[in-house]
């Protein structure tokens, strides 16, 4: 990864002999993909492996949109609600409030009152 004002810039035949240079960098922090052609850049993008992609565009930076690469280019998000992620841990809670029996096997009869 080099960070700095430099343009890294290869020859390739065909969009898919493109995605494989891109994505044969053991780096993915982030790409650029241009094209007057939409629907183009939709599908390479989602073939490249990196955390973010620029369509038709050069880094704009929004503080509510995620940032982080993958591969060796670290791991998690920060900015956004996507950069408390890496600091939270999800807890499923469910709580049954009826005073009806909780029967926990239906198919087999009534089950003791918990």
């Amino acid at each position: 990864e080099i960070f700095g004002p430099v343009l890294a810039s290869a020859t390739f035949e065909t969009e898919a002999e493109a995605i494989a240079l891109a994505n044969g960098s053991e780096f993915g922090l982030a790409a650029g993909v241009i094209s007057s052609d939409l629907e183009r850049c939709r599908r390479v993008q989602e073939a490249l492996q990196v955390g973010i992609c620029w369509i038709n565009c050069s880094q704009p930076c929004f503080c509510q949109a995620p940032w982080g690469g993958v591969k060796n280019s670290g791991f998690g998000r920060e900015l956004g609600p996507f950069g408390f992620e890496g600091f939270m841990s999800v807890k499923q809670v469910t709580t049954y409030t009826s005073s009806d029996k909780w029967d926990w096997y239906p198919e087999t009869g009534p089950s003791p009152r918990l």
